[in-house]
């Protein structure tokens, strides 16, 4: 639970002498308060009216630059940027951020310059560039120390420490520790409960994390206390609820978990609510009250659907469904298991959303440099025509000047078309090197000679998924860079095998591999070489397995599934070239993969019918396809003569 960033503009405060002092001289009070007036204004617009909230910030920043009135320009900037923070437009945010920050060190306002530091890191971590993030949280935090502003300390000092918290690596993360128990004892310095509270959480959460459950209990508590009963103690109340559950200590923990409800209910957190209902649900599974279970987590359902908790309904579909499976409901059961695979599907297809989200960012930032890059070339040329002007007393030398001057530009520009033909020749070849590499020889040899790629359709292409089965669990017990090496390796095997088969890979998306048989040259074995492949992909994971396990390492296990049927494949991107499909075909064998078990390859239907002569299939049961109804299932297993462990 991290202290929010501090995204809110200082308040001014109206002076009520003749003058209010600026930058570079006094501003009079009717102009000061005329720009604190759009200010405030600009303020009061930032939830419920973003967009007005950016009209009012331009306008009082216009008349404070007007009357050189730098802090009231400086503050509406910030306010303009917190307007693009409050709509998602963050690279806009960071434009704004930083112009207020330019005008913040231009006065020396060190307070204004920790605040704007604070606001541009939280930008960074949103965008989950850490490393960003905690270079201007640290900058915040130097400035807040050196001006002794404790708001501003102890704000980044909760950033900083929620940084380090979310790092995979065990040792990063205890460097979250430090940083929670300074901020917590700030605030206990300044009897800030709020800030109490919130700092106390979040050493509790360190300690959970890392296995230190009694003295998770100690700051759990003190954050209780701070917090009193207020908006934020459900939170902590379901906290003290897991630690019970991990101790089994149920019914403790059903009791806590009651408290959180009761006030959840109370101030009507529907979030709170859901998280409440759904511990409760949790922890009667655990004591034997199944029954009672399920009505807990039907509650929750209900209101998490009604306000769109995908993330909690996720978990909530996953324990009901594991529930009724308890109590011999297989119906209920396998629902609740094709609800958590379709939400499942959801919750991936927003991280990609997400992910191409950050791209975006990092696209916009690029264009906003080059837009400062044209107004900086345009005042050079702005103070090159004064010097002209100011030359013009004397035409002979002016004219002399200006032949000297061509003739100088004109060999400059006859160097520059050598060096540029030269970066041109070296920048064709490596383009062409990285086609090959990222798309198929036809569709690289279409895009050079015409300048872009037709999508196809495909009536019959065999698509397999695959990715490895606790991947979030391996991925914290390595380091990053050992989870990246022996990620590297297994994905550079898949891709000889690929080769191997004539098949043709698409991407990889996290642990995810996937590729594609039949194009985009069609033929007409390529099911059958499609599953051969998988079978090799495994035998590949069994043997490395084996290595794993004698030198003390946890093995890496993976679940394939492969469907056949029709889509459609093309080029998209307009900076890097991705040649991707699309359709029913790539869902339903995606969903053949989340349904499979370590090490085995699960089909279809359509691809059963195909293969079935050839390879030992035993048949699964159905699985609900949304638009295409139910689809029978297959595991099916190598021939003889493929790679056996």
């Amino acid at each position: 639970m991290q202290v929010k960033n501090y995204l809110s503009a200082f308040l001014l405060i109206v002076s009520y002498s003749i003058f209010s002092q600026s930058g570079k001289g006094v501003v009079s009070v009717s102009d000061s308060v005329e720009v604190n007036r759009l200010i405030q204004l600009s303020r009061d617009n930032f939830g419920e009216s973003p967009e007005k909230s950016i009209i009012y910030g331009q306008e009082a920043f216009r008349y404070a630059d007007s009357v050189n009135y730098l802090n009231g320009a400086a503050i509406a900037l910030k306010n303009i940027g917190i307007a693009h923070y409050y709509q998602g437009q963050n690279a806009d945010a960071l434009d704004y951020y930083e112009r207020s920050l330019e005008i913040y060190k231009t006065k020396g306002d060190l307070v204004g310059e920790a605040n704007i530091l604070n606001n541009i890191g939280a930008i960074y971590f949103d965008e989950g560039d850490d490393a960003n993030a905690l270079d201007h949280y640290l900058q915040s935090l130097k400035l807040g120390e050196k001006t002794g502003d404790k708001l501003r300390i102890l704000s980044a000092l909760n950033n900083i420490g929620g940084v380090y918290q979310r790092k995979i690596n065990p040792k990063e993360r205890e460097k979250a520790q430090p940083y929670f128990e300074k901020a917590l004892a700030l605030s206990e310095e300044l009897k800030d409960n709020n800030s109490i509270g919130t700092a106390a959480v979040n050493l509790g959460e360190f300690y959970f994390k890392t296995g230190k459950d009694s003295l998770a209990v100690v700051y759990f508590n003190q954050s209780v206390k701070a917090f009193n009963n207020s908006e934020n103690s459900p939170y902590v109340y379901n906290y003290i609820g897991k630690v019970h559950q991990k101790n089994k200590k149920y019914n403790l923990a059903i009791s806590y978990h009651n408290r959180a409800l009761k006030i959840s209910e109370k101030l009507n957190g529907s979030l709170d609510i859901v998280q409440s209902l759904k511990e409760l649900g949790n922890a009667a599974i655990k004591n034997g009250s199944l029954i009672k279970a399920l009505e807990y987590f039907k509650r929750a359902e209900g209101i998490a659907v009604s306000s769109s908790f995908s993330q909690e309904l996720k978990e909530i579909y996953e324990s009901m469904a594991l529930g009724y499976n308890y109590i011999n409901d297989y119906k209920s059961a396998f629902l609740y298991q094709t609800k958590y695979a379709a939400i499942k599907d959801t919750l991936y297809n927003n991280e990609t959303d997400k992910k191409l989200g950050s791209l975006q960012f990092e696209f916009d930032l690029e264009k906003k440099q080059g837009e400062i890059n044209l107004l900086t070339k345009d005042k050079e040329l702005q103070e090159a025509a004064l010097k002209r002007q100011r030359l013009a007393k004397n035409a002979f030398l002016i004219g002399a000047l200006l032949i000297l001057f061509i003739t100088i530009n004109l060999y400059r520009n006859y160097l520059r078309k050598v060096r540029t033909n030269r970066l041109l020749d070296q920048q064709k070849d490596e383009i062409e090197r990285l086609l090959l590499n990222t798309l198929p020889a036809e569709i690289a040899k279409e895009l050079q000679e015409t300048g872009k790629a037709e999508a196809r359709d495909y009536d019959n292409v065999s698509v397999l998924f695959s990715d490895f089965v606790d991947f979030t669990v391996i991925s914290e017990n390595n380091t990053a860079q050992e989870l990246v090496a022996h990620l590297n390796k297994c994905i550079g095997a898949f891709d000889d095998i690929m080769g191997k088969y004539g098949l043709e890979k698409i991407k990889t998306i996290g642990d995810a591999y996937m590729c594609a048989g039949g194009i985009p040259n069609e033929s007409e074995d390529h099911t059958f070489r499609m599953i051969q492949a998988g079978h090799e992909m495994i035998a590949f994971m069994q043997n490395d397995n084996i290595e794993r396990v004698k030198s003390g390492k946890e093995p890496w296990n993976l679940r394939i599934g492969v469907h056949v049927g029709h889509l459609v494949a093309g080029v998209v991107g307009k900076k890097k070239y991705i040649y991707d499909i699309w359709g029913s075909t790539v869902n339903i064998a995606s969903r053949m993969e989340s349904n499979s078990h370590p090490n085995k390859v699960n089909v279809s239907q359509a691809v059963y019918d195909l293969v079935k002569d050839r390879f030992e299939c035993t048949h699964r049961g159905k699985i609900y396809a949304k638009n295409l109804g139910e689809i029978e299932m297959y595991f099916v297993e190598p021939n003889e003569g493929a790679p056996q462990l």
